[in-house]
Protein backbone atom coordinates (compact mmCIF):
# COMPACT_ATOMS: atom_id res chain seq x y z
CA UNK A 1 0.00 0.00 0.00
CA UNK A 2 1.46 3.33 -1.01
CA UNK A 3 1.59 6.26 1.36
CA UNK A 4 -0.06 9.46 0.23
CA UNK A 5 0.99 12.68 1.89
CA UNK A 6 -1.50 15.34 2.88
CA UNK A 7 -0.04 17.63 0.20
CA UNK A 8 -0.45 14.97 -2.50
CA UNK A 9 -4.08 14.47 -1.50
CA UNK A 10 -4.77 18.23 -1.47
CA UNK A 11 -3.16 18.79 -4.88
CA UNK A 12 -4.98 15.73 -6.28
CA UNK A 13 -8.35 16.99 -5.07
CA UNK A 14 -7.69 20.47 -6.41
CA UNK A 15 -6.61 19.09 -9.79
CA UNK A 16 -9.63 16.79 -9.95
CA UNK A 17 -12.12 19.62 -9.37
CA UNK A 18 -10.39 22.02 -11.73
CA UNK A 19 -9.84 19.50 -14.55
CA UNK A 20 -13.48 18.36 -14.33
CA UNK A 21 -14.63 21.97 -14.58
CA UNK A 22 -12.30 22.67 -17.53
CA UNK A 23 -13.48 19.59 -19.44
CA UNK A 24 -17.11 20.48 -18.84
CA UNK A 25 -16.88 24.18 -19.72
CA UNK A 26 -13.77 24.92 -21.77
CA UNK A 27 -12.66 21.84 -23.75
CA UNK A 28 -14.57 21.90 -27.03
CA UNK A 29 -13.53 18.45 -28.31
CA UNK A 30 -16.69 16.31 -28.82
CA UNK A 31 -14.71 13.17 -27.90
CA UNK A 32 -14.63 14.27 -24.24
CA UNK A 33 -18.38 14.83 -23.85
CA UNK A 34 -19.90 12.82 -21.03
CA UNK A 35 -16.62 12.17 -19.24
CA UNK A 36 -16.50 12.13 -15.45
CA UNK A 37 -13.19 12.62 -13.65
CA UNK A 38 -13.16 10.02 -10.87
CA UNK A 39 -9.82 10.73 -9.24
CA UNK A 40 -6.30 12.08 -9.53
CA UNK A 41 -3.19 10.40 -8.14
CA UNK A 42 -0.23 12.74 -7.80
CA UNK A 43 3.37 11.52 -7.52
CA UNK A 44 5.41 12.23 -4.37
CA UNK A 45 7.35 15.02 -6.13
CA UNK A 46 4.08 16.47 -7.54
CA UNK A 47 5.50 16.33 -11.09
CA UNK A 48 3.12 13.70 -12.50
CA UNK A 49 -0.65 13.36 -12.12
CA UNK A 50 -2.60 10.28 -13.21
CA UNK A 51 -6.12 11.49 -14.01
CA UNK A 52 -8.78 8.76 -13.95
CA UNK A 53 -11.97 9.11 -15.97
CA UNK A 54 -15.08 7.10 -16.76
CA UNK A 55 -18.09 7.50 -19.00
CA UNK A 56 -21.48 5.89 -19.51
CA UNK A 57 -20.70 4.79 -23.06
CA UNK A 58 -17.55 2.77 -22.39
CA UNK A 59 -17.29 1.79 -26.07
CA UNK A 60 -16.05 5.35 -26.70
CA UNK A 61 -13.26 5.18 -24.11
CA UNK A 62 -10.45 5.01 -26.71
CA UNK A 63 -11.73 8.12 -28.50
CA UNK A 64 -12.29 9.85 -25.16
CA UNK A 65 -8.70 9.15 -24.09
CA UNK A 66 -7.44 10.49 -27.43
CA UNK A 67 -9.51 13.64 -26.89
CA UNK A 68 -8.14 14.07 -23.37
CA UNK A 69 -4.56 13.47 -24.52
CA UNK A 70 -5.11 16.03 -27.26
CA UNK A 71 -6.44 18.58 -24.74
CA UNK A 72 -3.74 17.89 -22.11
CA UNK A 73 -1.60 20.87 -23.14
CA UNK A 74 -4.57 23.24 -23.01
CA UNK A 75 -5.67 21.83 -19.65
CA UNK A 76 -2.15 22.23 -18.18
CA UNK A 77 -1.99 25.80 -19.47
CA UNK A 78 -5.34 26.63 -17.86
CA UNK A 79 -4.29 24.92 -14.61
CA UNK A 80 -1.19 27.12 -14.59
CA UNK A 81 -3.32 30.25 -14.95
CA UNK A 82 -5.88 29.22 -12.31
CA UNK A 83 -3.92 27.38 -9.62
CA UNK A 84 -1.19 28.67 -7.34
CA UNK A 85 1.27 25.82 -7.72
CA UNK A 86 5.01 26.13 -8.33
CA UNK A 87 4.87 23.57 -11.11
CA UNK A 88 1.87 22.08 -12.88
CA UNK A 89 2.22 18.29 -13.10
CA UNK A 90 2.37 16.36 -16.36
CA UNK A 91 -1.08 14.86 -16.96
CA UNK A 92 -1.65 11.22 -17.86
CA UNK A 93 -5.24 10.16 -18.52
CA UNK A 94 -6.34 6.63 -17.62
CA UNK A 95 -9.72 4.95 -18.02
CA UNK A 96 -11.26 3.94 -14.67
CA UNK A 97 -12.78 0.51 -15.26
CA UNK A 98 -14.12 0.17 -11.71
CA UNK A 99 -17.50 1.59 -12.76
CA UNK A 100 -17.77 -0.97 -15.58
CA UNK A 101 -16.99 -3.69 -13.05
CA UNK A 102 -19.66 -2.36 -10.67
CA UNK A 103 -22.23 -2.24 -13.47
CA UNK A 104 -21.38 -5.82 -14.42
CA UNK A 105 -21.83 -6.96 -10.80
CA UNK A 106 -25.19 -5.13 -10.58
CA UNK A 107 -26.32 -6.81 -13.78
CA UNK A 108 -25.32 -10.26 -12.46
CA UNK A 109 -27.18 -9.64 -9.19
CA UNK A 110 -30.28 -8.55 -11.12
CA UNK A 111 -30.09 -11.76 -13.20
CA UNK A 112 -29.80 -13.88 -10.05
CA UNK A 113 -32.78 -12.13 -8.47
CA UNK A 114 -34.79 -12.62 -11.67
CA UNK A 115 -33.91 -16.34 -11.70
CA UNK A 116 -34.91 -16.66 -8.01
CA UNK A 117 -38.29 -15.01 -8.60
CA UNK A 118 -39.10 -17.32 -11.55
CA UNK A 119 -38.15 -20.42 -9.49
CA UNK A 120 -40.63 -19.55 -6.71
Amino acid sequence: MKMVTKRQAQVGDLLMQTIAELILRRVKDPRVEGITITGVDVSMDLKVAHVFFCMLNSERKVQAKEGLDSAAGFIRHELGKNLHLKKIPELTFLYDASFDYGTKIDHLIDELEKDDSTDS
